[in-house]
């Protein structure tokens, strides 16, 4: 998979809402992986697919394989967030992200995060590799 440097691939903004908050009133550790995992699946959309769909037609699922998150600095309620998605690496059945979260319009970072998805066959639960036309259209993204 060729990988671009430099602007992410796609961002989205997202509000923190109360329900995303803790009792300290900053966000939950884990809504950070709610919050990547939306932009996954906004940008995967942008790109002309969406999940359930490639489940019906091709019979294959997305599940993260692994995550590595490091926690940096608080985002609040009501703050307003922008969440990357960018592509590091992958392979015939998987696909490596990079994603960043900001906080406000000074964008300080929050949260930075290696997400690892796989693709895997929706009966077998095994590795399947990548349906060809979203191959392509990941290649063509970058």
């Amino acid at each position: 998979m060729r990988i671009k440097k430099g602007e992410p691939i796609f961002s989205l903004p997202l509000r923190v809402y109360y329900e995303d908050t803790d009792a300290g009133g900053l966000v939950y550790y884990a809504n950070y992986l709610k919050f990547m995992e939306r932009a996954r699946t906004e940008w995967l959309r942008r790109l002309g697919f969406e999940q359930d769909a490639l489940r019906l037609r091709e019979g294959v699922l997305f599940a993260v394989r692994r995550a590595e998150i490091d926690y940096l600095r608080p985002a609040l309620f009501n703050d307003l967030l922008t969440v990357t998605v960018d592509l590091s690496g992958g392979g015939g059945a998987s696909i490596d992200f990079e994603q960043e979260v900001f906080r406000g319009k000074d964008a300080t970072l929050c949260c930075r995060g290696r997400i690892k998805v796989a693709c895997v066959n929706e009966k077998t639960m095994r590795p399947n590799r990548i349906p060809e036309k979203l191959q392509a259209e990941i290649a063509n993204a970058l």
